[in-house]
């Protein structure tokens, strides 16, 4: 193998408690990866990150332990005598064959030895902490191995940081080429911006790094593709379910619901698997979720009221009874329908409240469906509401990365852009298809089915890629 097409090498270093692990672990995309920890000191041996397209090896990332005593470090050095003092590496060379030095300084010769036998380093910073004199001297002590160095702004996306005065630092020392990077909340472009600058610093060979950055944007692209079939077929599953059921059965529109309830969650276990992650993060996700499911009850009335679905007439007393489906009565309303199913459960208390209007229109239904078949569906509303937690999931498993420990928050939106169109003109057009929902039955793979499931994942695809929609905020 040529010298070019050889793993380039690359320490990431720093002082400790930084965040080089969870770099390593967001850039792999592997929650496992290491030992992250707020304790000080938690990696304590070099471990090696190999990466690359298929089975070549493009580079290799080497975590390190972090720097704790740089200024006392930096003085043996300078107190080194018989070393030419100019020349860095020697006297880094020096220091690692010094037996009393490696028993001072056990943790900074493992980085030392490392960064001597890398192409370059990336020397990460947490922004919150101010520029101090040792940061300094960890600077000047990593210079004297005469290798590129990269610094890395991490915890950039929180408030109150001291970029610009780590910036103006760094520029002092002659380190004009830095990359942000938040390693728990990465911005969408900011992998490829780090291998980019990263890049630069390696002339020739640092191409090699746009190959693995293809790759990466490929696999983005195919996991973007892949989660937004996974929201076409559960859209598409939920909108033709329909069920019939006697009139009497009071379990009915319980176990529609909970039918219901369960597709959704096998969509959401999905897509965190396609992103590698497991219900267990969600716990510390950017939404309302509770050992991997959501908190919020996809038909209870505060769900959406939350999201900002306004429901009237007939529907609100319906959504209000806590059943958001549309039960069919000879024509009768949405909120007809849900009514009758609530009082088939127990729910006439809940029900009262809504005036002697909506009373009258339930006698009149109840008298007329009385040992009739009735039918169950779920309503756009709900459907509406199962589109927007599913984008929301989406965004935040595309924003977050492997590194995130501390719970983040979103504020609550319906993503009403996403709906009116095409999404709703096709929802209405398949709704007939009943055979096409696997909720109640097998499912059966038809050409036409699959062909909605395309174009839909192709809709939302587009609005993802356009925006317009409320970004995610966090608190």
């Amino acid at each position: 193998m040529s010298d070019h097409r050889q793993a380039l090498k690359i320490a990431v270093v720093g002082h400790t408690n930084t965040g080089k692990t969870s770099l390593l672990r967001t850039l792999s995309r592997d929650k496992k990866f290491g030992e992250v920890s707020a304790m000080p000191s938690t990696t304590r041996h070099v471990q090696m990150l190999r990466m690359g397209v298929g089975s070549d090896i493009i580079v290799e990332l080497f975590d390190t332990p972090g720097l704790e005593e740089a200024i006392a470090l930096l003085e043996t050095l300078d107190a080194q005598k018989q070393v030419n003092y100019r020349d860095g590496p020697v006297q880094i060379e020096a220091l690692l064959n010094d037996p009393q030095a490696l028993v001072r300084f056990e943790q900074e010769a493992k980085v030392l030895r490392q960064l001597l036998n890398s192409d370059a380093a990336v020397y990460v910073i947490d922004v919150r902490d101010p520029v101090l004199p040792k940061f300094r001297d960890e600077i000047a002590i990593l210079a004297r191995c005469a290798k590129p160095l990269l610094p890395l702004l991490n915890f950039v996306s929180v408030s109150n940081t001291y970029e610009s005065q780590w910036r103006d630092a760094l520029a002092k020392l002659g380190l004009h080429v830095v990359v942000s990077f938040d390693t728990v909340a990465p911005a969408q472009n900011g992998e490829a911006i780090f291998y980019e600058k990263l890049g630069t610093l390696l002339d020739a060979r640092g191409k090699r790094l746009a190959e693995l950055m293809a790759s990466h944007r490929d696999d983005a692209a195919l996991r973007s593709k892949s989660a937004c079939e996974l929201i076409a077929e559960l859209l598409l599953d939920v909108a033709t379910c329909k069920h019939s059921f006697t009139e009497g059965d009071a379990n009915a529109v319980h176990e529609f619901n909970e039918r219901v309830r369960q597709r959704e969650q096998s969509c959401v276990d999905a897509m965190l698997g396609l992103y590698h992650f497991s219900r267990e993060d969600l716990d510390a996700s950017t939404l309302p979720f509770n050992e991997g499911q959501w908190r919020d009850d996809l038909f209870d009335p505060s769900t959406l009221t939350a999201l900002g679905l306004n429901l009237g007439g007939g529907a609100a007393a319906g959504a209000a009874a806590g059943f958001g489906v549309d039960l069919m009565l000879g024509g009768a309303s949405l909120g007809t329908g849900a009514a009758v199913g609530a009082l088939m459960g127990g729910g006439l208390q809940t029900l009262r409240r809504f005036g002697r209007r909506v009373g009258n229109q339930l006698n009149q239904s109840i008298q007329g469906a009385v040992l009739r078949r009735q039918t169950l569906r779920v309503d756009d509303k709900i459907l509406q509401v199962l589109l927007t937690r599913q984008i929301l999931l989406l965004r935040a498993l595309q924003s977050r990365g492997h590194a995130a420990m501390a719970q983040v928050q979103v504020d609550n939106a319906v993503l009403e852009d996403l709906w009116p169109g095409e999404i709703e003109k096709t929802i209405g057009a398949i709704r007939q298809y009943t055979s096409w929902s696997s909720i109640y039955q097998p499912l059966q793979w038809s050409p036409e089915r699959e062909a909605q499931v395309d174009g839909l994942a192709q809709l939302l695809e587009g609005k993802l890629h356009t925006g317009g929609s409320p970004e995610l905020g966090r608190r």
